[in-house]
């Protein structure tokens, strides 16, 4: 069987492989939202200040972001499965830590856990483009990248409706038991990828990232309770510029970077992280004003006097909304590309924010505002994993798309702080309780629609296509696919593996490497020896090939956009070969 990043390896994906790697992600994204409903009671229950209660969304913020690209690289290097497996299991431990106790540390150090499966995102997404013919691949990665909001939006009337009948502690109870859940789906319906990306970890550049993305965060999350202007805030910010850049500069220098700088400034990649960050704050708006606004009661003037199961089933539809659109990206991508939908999304969520401004009067009114937002939403996060994947070489799918996840979990935590400060700000006191305002509210949707403007203009930015971008995005029938697949032909080195008496060699990796001695590819030959590897653009690769029992081979290979097989035959010194 063939494995390579824009090959067919269908066989080996069953069809239950995208709902389980889906259903990851939607289990994952619930740790995000799981205590919506019970902020506002979070420092009574802890028996400690509203300040020091934050830590409790403030912990899975900042390990999620910290981890997300720290499980991709991981992943690209040792086996995403396997990652994927332990990103629920970390959170799997982390729910049950939280379950069991009421004191401020331990749950907070139980709420850090949870935040490492925020890597099972990119994972996932990283495994669909390994496993998935082409024709599927678009709706799947749509479907994945938008689990983070299905599942943030499920979560709010299910966790509602479990806090306002049980104790609030059976909210991780059942967020262990949908993990456990996930891991035996993984283990039962997802295979291993063989595509691995060559080199080693990079620990000091993960170190250095983990330390200036929580000197950057931390502030943020927090810079509303410190004071914006204090001195412990504006210092944590310095301190972040320094280490980060001194952490580029280490990443520029190293020969297997964390994070891949020189191919994250390309333009395609480079403003759909910049514009990812601009969707991250929009989807965190809705989901902070919009509860709120559906409970207060109606004595306020303004508030809807609804209960918490109800505001949270009102809400519901934003997530639902996000995972009907998924099959609509796809048809839309394949028509018009991911860069045209990720325009139309953002254009779909300023309508919603502008209606939103004048539809806050009623509770039905909550309900329109969450349908249309899911749906600009959904389009512009399905739309994120296809261009990143289609910029990138296989073996960086992982690292490339957690480095996006963290660009979105940056907005959602920009958004948090910055709708958190106008909220406070412009609350009434009421009998010692600071009440949000429908000024407060209408403010918070003009900012989401300022970001959302902001991300209109990256996006206008992006390349309308890039030559490895084409084969994944466009191919969604199966004439498209069948297109695809022969302009792959002009675009791939292929050939058998021999031994020395000429017989094929089943299961031999082939590794492809580019001028800067990076994996551009990689593939294991089939039973009678053959083997395709993509070559990302025309111009001079290495083609490694081994396998046990064989001595290796690595022949130097220039891909001239014909179709010339290129046989390996692991019996010979490597010769100079041209395809």
């Amino acid at each position: 069987m063939t494995h390579t990043p824009t090959d067919q390896p269908g066989r080996r994906a069953g069809g239950a492989v995208v709902p389980v790697l889906a259903f990851a992600g939607i289990v994952v994204a619930v740790m995000q939202t799981l205590l919506v409903p019970v902020i506002k009671d979070l420092p009574q229950l802890l028996a400690t200040s509203p300040s020091n209660a934050t830590w409790v969304l403030t912990s899975t913020l900042l390990s999620g972001a910290v981890a997300t690209p720290i499980m991709g690289r991981l992943g690209d290097l040792y086996g995403k499965r396997r990652l994927l497996i332990l990103s629920l299991a970390v959170m799997v431990v982390g729910a049950l830590v939280s379950a069991v106790t009421s004191d401020l540390v331990i749950m907070i150090v139980g709420r850090t856990l949870q935040g490492f499966a925020m890597g099972a995102i990119p994972l996932g997404i990283g495994l669909m483009r390994d496993m998935l013919p082409r024709e599927k691949l678009g709706s799947a990665m749509a479907l994945m990248s938008s689990s983070i909001g299905v599942g943030g939006g499920l979560a709010l009337p299910a966790a509602a409706l479990v806090a306002q009948h049980a104790d609030w502690h059976a909210l991780y109870y059942g967020a262990a038991g949908l993990g456990v859940l996930a891991i035996g789906l993984t283990l039962l319906a997802v295979p291993e990828s063989p595509a691995r990306a060559e080199g080693s970890f990079d620990l000091p550049g993960a170190i250095g990232l983990s330390a200036g993305l929580v000197l950057f965060l931390l502030p943020i999350t927090k810079g509303s309770d410190w004071g914006w202007s204090s001195g412990t805030t504006l210092a944590l910010f310095a301190a972040s510029a320094v280490v980060l850049g001194l952490w580029g500069v280490m990443e520029l220098r190293v020969k297997a970077p964390l994070v891949d700088l020189r191919t994250s400034a390309r333009p395609a990649v480079l403003f759909t992280n910049l514009a990812s960050i601009m969707v991250g704050v929009s989807f965190y708006v809705v989901s902070l004003v919009l509860p709120q606004l559906l409970q207060l009661p109606t004595s306020t003037g303004y508030g809807l006097g609804q209960s918490m199961v109800t505001a949270g089933l009102l809400v519901a539809p934003l997530g639902l909304t996000m995972m009907v659109t998924a099959p609509v990206y796809a048809r839309l991508s394949a028509k018009y590309g991911p860069k045209v939908t990720l325009i139309l999304g953002l254009l779909i969520i300023a309508i919603g924010y502008g209606a939103g401004l004048g539809l806050m009067t009623a509770a039905w009114q909550s309900l329109v505002i969450a349908v249309v937002l899911g749906a600009g939403i959904g389009l512009a996060y399905s739309s994120l994993p296809a261009l990143i994947v289609g910029a990138v070489p296989a073996s960086e799918t992982g690292a490339a798309n957690g480095l996006n996840t963290l660009m979105r979990s940056i907005g959602t935590s920009v958004s948090s702080a910055v709708i958190g400060m106008v909220l406070a700000n412009t609350a009434n006191n009421v009998g010692g309780v600071a009440v949000p305002t429908m000024h407060g509210f209408r403010v918070s949707f003009l900012i989401a629609a300022g970001a959302v403007a902001v991300g209109l203009l990256f996006a206008l930015f992006l390349p309308r296509r890039t030559p490895a971008a084409r084969p994944q995005l466009r191919a969604s029938s199966e004439e498209d696919a069948n297109l695809a697949r022969a302009e792959e032909v002009l675009r791939s080195f292929r050939g058998r593996v021999l031994d020395a008496d000429g017989a094929p060699v089943a299961h031999a990796k082939v590794t492809l490497i580019d001028r800067r001695g990076r994996q551009a590819g990689a593939t294991l030959s089939e039973a009678d020896g053959s083997y395709a590897v993509a070559v990302p653009a025309q111009g001079a690769y290495v083609l490694a090939a081994k396998a046990t029992g064989h001595g290796p081979l690595a022949s130097a290979a220039t891909h001239a956009g014909d179709e010339r097989p290129v046989d390996l035959d692991l019996a010979l010194p490597g010769e100079t070969v041209t395809a």
